[in-house]
């Protein structure tokens, strides 16, 4: 018997999912929508009573003071009154009135939904007994609108048919029996006509066993393309062939979960073929990038705080005598593609797992994000077919973190956001996050004979082919092919499992712990037994639902999972302990020592491989890169009077206004540990440089993560891109206090089709430069992730990303109290540039501005760049500093400006005084170009003179004062005002655009 129940706002409350909604309407240009009612919508399968009803929807599912509830064919009280005056709910309505069109979403079936389980749980707390929980949403919409604007609206806002089924309804209250009508489409089968609507399905399917064999040995070359493309392999006919001989020489064909296996194995996401393949470059030839530059300079450097690099699930360097801290950044670009919140949401589930996968595990302590999107503002006729709009694919990404995050208790508090038309259709997600483990949990190994546990969540088939799928270009037709690449997490589980697997490590009770990452169970239990071997019982894996085949079950990516590898003498308290915190523990294999993956379902084999074949059997990518310096047209701008309306401009300008809509929504208090925040300032406002823990409570020694990132750079040269991205994350450690003692550096590269010579030549000069600057600095690199062929294909066009890396940073803080904030702080104070500044205005935001790229990209000089950073934290350690900001995306005036209004004070600046590398005879240039390793810096009177004497011998010039006036100005040549505006104007100009 089904329940069905629906919550909604009372009359007279605002409903603020209504509200946003009709928002987002109106930005596709349909302005007819006078109002949006929404409402929650519950099915429950159960024998259940009137009163037991009403029970969970007073206690459980609806608060009374704002909301009603409707059950069924009884109302306590109406779930909403009529939506305009004189008009209807349903039916036909007359000339003058307008139609309430009643929309239904809901998942489809086999989409994990979170709230479902919740619920659930919340009923069993009651003391009441259902058999299912089944969730919706319904919309009410009134206005005049024809069937075709409402499939744009239901379409583009209301649901995402990847994963969700829609369903026009006649009647707004369900009846016995309710109509569901079938609109027009401009998609086939994104609705579906039904009496009742797939709410009320379950999954009970049974599978039926069989075993499957795939005729690979007699396959021709385009044979074996047609299989790998039909299972979506990702494999190429060398890759299919070397796979043939495998089984050749052993006498067989392969069955498809043989194959699944290889192919998540070998996937680019999960192997890196193409940076560990050979490359023709320059006349050379570089066996393995990624060890002959971002491994090679952190073995040469050789530092003794990097306690494990590249062989782990993070990179961990020391903290102090008894913790050592790691940290991992990951991308989750194609799944958020298609479906953002679910993308973003196990992007950020997946990299937490990543650091409990690390080492025995690591305690999660913060969390990063780096975003990169097409324009908020994108006309819709710029979106190709099959992509979603930039903007829903902003808000459904951060939405995806924020609740993740916000769920497991982790402080999301450093990362930034880009803008490029070239991201539509392939958004860019980086996720990342800091754990804290004790010195002698760092080290795990499996061993002969221990037990395969999975423990979390259940396997379904969300996330099949996930590994696979993120190593391919996206077409208009992914969602649709890939749609059950998408994965939904569920942070609650991974909570629950988080705390229990810290008390398992305490107690010493498994001997090795991975994540169910890209490949699910095959990638981690074939990472785990590589120099052992594994047998595996397919059918003991708890499921979701019935109905999964053995391959499903084996290759699935279903989330909040982890493997243990658990001594037998340990298995009874472990069980014990994961069965008394209500995490789900199962036995579900052995690690035998054999060498061979043997995987078994219902005691039939299924699989059979050789360890050996299955890491190292992949054949070495061959490719040729090139690469050469393109040439832009020159800036023809005039000189100015006056640069006000350009300053505010640039401040405006999607790349540098206030992310504070996204930040707000982050908890950066959670677990105490937060020294310095994203935003700072009078008002807690202020863009911040980095963040700062105390992960130790109690202990004066901090973290500090930073971030660093210019894809427009990368348009001019992928190298002087590089290097400014590690200079810019360095120089923010400095800017709040740090030093360049123990900082590790962590490489994102994101590229296009590295098939192609031109795209795989600028991947190989950025990763030249990674090797240069970081050797230079010090800086050793201690962990990584690449995610290439970010295209987006429709008919014959392909929309390439730009070359985009990430450069995240983590530094040890000696002394938490020595931190400093970027806003101004007292009138009358100094301000100071330190660094130089060069006529580099290539790929800046001014020039973007005035639709120019320009050739003078920013470059670094190591030699000053460290000389100007050393001497700069030595007198931060010495407490001369009373506030730094450095100069990023605007220069000079972006900066300077920031430091004003975000503390509420004027400045009043001479560019005259500004330290600038050879001659440079336009202002403009000064005020905005972007060079490399500068700092604004603020300083007390009566310190002045000890300041310039730790700076002697580096470049630096005192450039005005903080002024108590609320006017920023600055002059140029003969005293001349070039600026002169309010700062709160300047700030508005700032924090308009995103306040949404």
């Amino acid at each position: 018997m089904y329940t069905r129940i629906e919550i909604c706002p009372k009359y007279g409350f605002p409903d603020t999912t209504g509200i946003a909604i009709k928002s987002e309407i109106e930005s596709l240009g349909i302005a007819s929508v006078s109002e949006i009612r929404t409402a929650q919508v519950y099915v429950i399968d159960g024998n259940i009573s009137k009163k037991d009803v009403e029970t969970i929807c007073q206690k459980l599912l609806s608060d009374p003071v704002t909301e009603n509830y409707h059950v069924e064919s009884h109302v306590q009280p109406p779930l909403c009154p009529p939506l305009a005056k004189g008009g209807i709910i349903g039916g036909v309505a007359s000339d003058s009135q307008l139609k309430t069109h009643v929309v239904e979403v809901s998942r489809k079936p086999g989409v994990m939904d979170p709230v479902e389980a919740t619920v659930l749980k919340g009923i069993q707390d009651l003391g009441l007994q259902v058999n299912s929980v089944k969730t919706a949403r319904k919309y009410l919409i009134t206005g005049d609108l024809t069937i075709l604007q409402l499939n744009t609206i239901s379409i583009k806002i209301l649901a995402n048919t990847t994963i969700e089924n829609i369903y026009f309804i006649e009647e707004p209250f369900p009846p016995a029996k309710r109509s569901v009508i079938k609109a027009v489409g401009t998609r086939p089968g994104y609705i579906i006509s039904t009496e009742e609507p797939p709410i009320y399905e379950k999954h009970t399917i049974k599978y039926a066993f069989n075993k499957i064999v795939v005729p690979l040995l007699d396959a021709r070359d385009e044979e074996l393309q047609e299989i790998s493309l039909k299972g979506q392999l990702s494999l190429t006919v060398e890759e299919m062939k070397a796979i043939q001989a495998y089984f050749a020489n052993i006498g067989r064909n392969p069955t498809d979960v043989e194959l699944e296996t290889i192919a998540q194995t070998w996937s680019e996401h999960c192997i890196h073929k193409t940076l560990k393949g050979i490359i023709e470059y320059d006349g050379k030839l570089i066996d393995n990038l990624l060890s002959s530059t971002i491994m090679k300079v952190t073995e040469e450097l050789n530092k003794p705080w990097c306690v494990s690099v590249f062989k782990d699930n993070a990179g961990i360097i020391k903290f102090d005598e008894e913790y050592n801290v790691c940290f991992k950044v990951e991308t989750h670009n194609h799944p958020s593609a298609i479906e953002p919140y679910g993308g973003a949401n196990t992007g950020i589930g997946g990299v937490i797992r990543d650091i409990l996968g690390t080492g025995l595990g690591a305690k999660p302590i913060l969390n990063t994000d780096v975003f990169c999107f097409g324009p908020p503002d994108l006309s819709l006729d710029k979106i190709p077919d099959g992509a979603l709009h930039p903007k829903r694919v902003f808000k459904g990404v951060v939405a995806g973190v924020r609740d993740y995050g916000n769920r497991m208790g982790i402080p999301t508090s450093n990362g930034a956001i880009f803008f490029d038309e070239r991201y539509v259709g392939n958004p860019l997600v980086y996720c990342g996050t800091v754990g804290i483990i004790p010195k002698g949990c760092c080290q795990k190994e499996a061993k002969k004979g221990d037990a395969i546990v999975v423990v979390g969540g259940r396997t379904g088939r969300d996330g099949i082919h996930g590994a696979t799928f993120s190593s391919v270009q996206l077409t208009k037709d992914s969602s649709a092919l890939s749609s059950s690449a998408v994965q939904i997490g569920n942070a609650i589980t991974e909570k629950k499992l988080t705390d229990v697997l810290l008390v398992a490590r305490d107690k010493g009770l498994y001997d090795c712990i991975t994540d169910c990452g890209a490949g699910g169970l095959s990638s981690a239990v074939g990472e785990m037994g590589k120099d052992l071997g594994a047998v595996v019982d397919l059918e003991k894996v708890p499921l979701k639902y019935e109905g999964l085949s053995y391959s499903e079950i084996w290759i699935s990516e279903a989330q909040e999972r982890m493997v243990l590898s658990v001594p037998p003498e340990n298995l009874n308290e472990l069980m014990e302990l994961f069965g008394d915190e209500d995490v789900e523990a199962t036995v579900i294999g052995t690690f035998t020592g054999n060498g061979k993956l043997h995987l078994r379902y219902d005691g039939q084999t299924v699989a059979e491989l050789g360890m050996e074949f299955l890491h190292k059997g992949l054949p070495r990518l061959k490719r040729k890169a090139l690469w050469s310096l393109p040439n832009y047209p020159e800036s023809k701008l005039p000189k100015k009077e006056n640069y006000g309306d350009d300053l505010k401009k640039i401040l405006s300008s999607w790349n540098v206004c206030s992310k504070e809509w996204v930040i707000r929504q982050y908890d950066h208090e959670v677990q105490g540990s937060s020294v310095l925040k994203p935003l700072q300032g009078l008002n807690n406002d202020g863009p911040g440089d980095a963040c700062i823990i105390a992960p130790v409570l109690g202990s004066k020694r901090g973290v500090i993560i930073s971030n660093g990132m210019n894809p427009k750079y990368g348009d001019i040269d992928p190298y002087h891109m590089a290097a400014s991205a590690i200079d810019e994350a360095l120089r923010q450690i400095i800017a709040v206090g740090g030093n360049l003692e123990e900082v590790a550096l962590l490489d994102n590269f994101c590229w296009g089709n590295t098939a192609k010579p031109e795209c795989l030549g600028s991947l190989v000069r950025t990763a030249l430069a990674c090797y240069d600057v970081a050797k230079d600095y010090g800086t050793p690199f201690i962990s990584g992730k690449d995610s290439l062929n970010n295209e987006f294909h429709v008919g014959d066009r392909v929309i390439s990303i730009p070359p985009s890396l990430l450069i995240s940073a983590i530094a040890v803080m000696p002394d938490i109290t020595k931190a400093i904030s970027m806003d101004a702080k007292e009138p009358g104070n100094l301000i100071y540039i330190v660094g130089l500044t060069r006529a580099e205005l290539g790929g800046s935001h001014y020039y973007h501005i005035h639709g120019y790229t320009g050739n003078s990209v920013p470059k670094v000089d190591t030699k000053t760049g460290k000389m100007v950073m050393n001497a700069l934290s030595k007198a931060t350690s010495k407490g001369l500093v009373r506030a730094c900001h450095d100069c990023s995306e605007g220069g000079l005036a972006v900066a300077a400006a920031e430091m004003s209004f975000a503390g509420g004070l004027g400045m009043n600046l001479q560019l005259s005084k500004v330290t600038i590398d050879g001659s440079i005879s336009r202002e403009d240039e000064i005020l905005f170009s972007e060079s490399n390793t500068r700092f604004i810096v603020e300083v007390r009177p009566e310190c002045q003179k000890k300041f310039e004497k730790i700076l002697y011998g580096v470049p630096y010039g005192l450039i005005g004062k903080v002024v108590k006036d609320k006017t920023f100005t600055i002059r140029g040549k003969n005293n001349k005002i070039l600026i002169s505006e309010n700062i709160s104007d300047l700030k508005e100009a700032w924090q308009g655009p995103l306040r949404w």
